[in-house]
């Protein structure tokens, strides 16, 4: 099976390993993923600051790249809903509204994919007792309805502890331009989601979007607490690299 993996802005800048390992394991799962390139920002990040201009340009730039007869695959729950709902919103109406709906219909975020449209489950990995938490980010809960796909998968793996995070449901207190326009109340909630994640005992937090888990990273690490947080794809690609040495 053919796909096309959109590694996202913040992916590609920041955590590019993210791909390489959405990449491993959608090739695990039998399709093979061919890289969107040289497309740019989905719009996002104007689209939430009000620049809807701007952010019609960049959905319409991104359209145009993507081919509209294959899954598009993404490792972030936010830009997947951007497409798949944002776009509602910019291009209803206009003559790339045909061309979005079609997209829209192929474009999942990578554990919704893996699990909801392949059935697919991780095979042979161990985790060796490691006790993991997980939190479910804000679009890819409540805008994309993800709740089970990833916890199938943290689960597929031999040994894991799981052990779900109190009041998971809450923001983390990213939100994007959020972080930066209320960083008062961002702070708030990061405090509040840090102290969850302490309740667990987890030595990791996993999480479908790198924006989420690069703001818990950084107050993780400013308020010394021993725990890692990585994408999904990261960590279970990590036992594949494990349990083959």
């Amino acid at each position: 099976m053919n796909a096309q993996l959109f590694a996202t802005c913040l992916v590609e800048s920041w955590r590019p390993g993210i791909a390489t390992a959405a990449e491993q394991l959608l090739a695990q799962a039998g399709v093979q993923a061919r890289r969107v390139s040289r497309v740019g920002c989905c719009g996002q990040v104007a689209f939430n600051a009000g620049e809807w201009d701007a952010a019609r340009k960049m959905a319409i730039a991104w359209l145009q790249v993507v081919d509209p007869t294959t899954p598009v695959i993404m490792p972030s729950g936010s830009c997947a809903a951007m497409v798949r709902h944002g776009y509602a919103l910019l291009l209803t109406g206009s003559r790339y509204e045909s061309l979005w709906r079609t997209v829209a219909d192929l474009t999942f975020e990578l554990s919704q994919f893996l699990v909801d449209a392949l059935h697919f489950e991780p095979q042979g990995l161990h985790a060796n007792g490691e006790v993991v938490t997980y939190h479910p980010s804000c679009h890819l809960l409540r805008m994309l309805g993800v709740q089970d796909a990833p916890l199938r998968l943290i689960q597929a793996v031999r040994g894991v502890r799981y052990v779900p995070l109190p009041e998971a449901e809450i923001c983390c207190g990213f939100g994007g331009l959020f972080a930066i326009h209320m960083p008062q109340l961002s702070e708030a909630l990061l405090r509040r989601k840090l102290e969850a994640i302490q309740r667990t005992g987890a030595s990791t937090v996993l999480g479908c979007d790198w924006s989420c888990l690069m703001h818990l990273a950084g107050g993780l690490h400013r308020a010394g607490m021993p725990v890692r947080a990585l994408h999904l794809a990261e960590w279970l690609m990590a036992k594949q690299r494990a349990n083959s040495e």
